[in-house]
């Protein structure tokens, strides 16, 4: 049967009890498979059971993995976009911030190049400065000595006018002292004896001959010929007054005297004239460098 040989038997009986004991053999190795059998399928059903529950929970985990990937993909894909927006974001505020960088490498730049110029500027007015500050002083100093020099001639043209009033009075004086003469020619022995009288009267009386002199002018006047003639117009003032007041009576030689005096103070005044005429003309072309009014413009007294 399952590849044995069958041996040979003598009698029928040996056959049948042979194949008695086969059938035996095999009935129980059949209740023995049979047995195995059932063992196996209800271990089998028992595994099946198992399985199939494994199976369920995987396919229920596999479902919640589905869906837990699913929204994981989701929000994969929402991190994505975001990701995109920010890295655009980002992009575009790099570039922007590169651009104001440039722009504020360039305003700093600008700002450096105006600092300087705004340095050098500084320096140039410094530098003007001093020189306005330079000739101002020196504008100053010139100025002052136009001052001084207009004081100086404004005295010279006051004491100018009051030697014209002098000159004025003496040529009155040297009149009525040419017609006396023309008068006292034709009586010179009444002038000696008049003379005689005056010794006496000196004599006798000196207080009475004090002479009476006028207010001094108020100008100073330089060490110049001016200075005599004003010496001189101050003595010939006290003359004129004595013989005004008839305290002393004047001798022909006195009166020539006085002429000559009156000749020579009209000398000096002319020479004192053209002096100040030259120094106006110094003082008005001092006067147009510093910017002073025109010469038609500046007052005198």
């Amino acid at each position: 049967m399952n590849g044995e040989a069958v041996p040979s038997f003598s009698s029928p009986e040996q056959e049948a009890e042979y194949w008695r004991k086969k059938a035996t053999e095999y009935k129980q190795s059949l209740e023995e498979t049979r047995e195995e059998l059932e063992e196996f399928q209800s271990g089998s059903r028992e595994l099946e059971a198992e399985l199939e529950a494994q199976l369920e929970q995987t396919e229920r985990r596999c479902s919640e993995y589905q869906a837990q990937l699913n929204r994981v993909a989701v929000e994969n894909d929402s991190l994505k976009e975001r990701l995109e927006r920010l890295q655009n974001e980002f992009n575009g505020q790099v570039n922007t911030l590169q651009s104001e960088l440039v722009d504020l490498k360039s305003i700093q730049e600008d700002l450096t190049r105006y600092i300087r110029e705004l340095e050098q500027s500084n320096d140039d007015l410094e530098r003007a400065k001093r020189a306005t500050v330079t000739s101002l002083e020196d504008f100053e100093a010139r100025l002052n000595l136009a001052i001084e020099r207009n004081a100086f001639l404004e005295s010279e043209l006051d004491e100018k006018e009051d030697l014209k009033v002098t000159v004025q009075r003496l040529k009155d004086e040297a009149r009525d002292l040419r017609q006396e003469l023309s008068i006292k020619d034709c009586s010179e022995p009444d002038n000696d004896k008049a003379l005689m009288n005056h010794h006496n009267h000196q004599s006798t009386s000196p207080q009475k001959l004090h002479i009476k002199t006028p207010p001094k002018l108020d100008v100073a006047l330089p060490a110049s010929p001016a200075g005599g003639a004003a010496s001189t117009l101050h003595n010939n003032n006290n003359n004129s007054n004595n013989m005004s007041n008839g305290s002393v009576p004047m001798t022909p030689s006195a009166r020539i005297s006085a002429l000559n005096i009156v000749g020579d103070l009209l000398r000096k005044v002319g020479a004192l004239e053209s002096r100040l005429a030259s120094c106006r003309t110094l003082v008005k072309d001092n006067q147009r460098p510093l910017g002073l009014p025109a010469p038609g413009n500046h007052s005198t007294r």
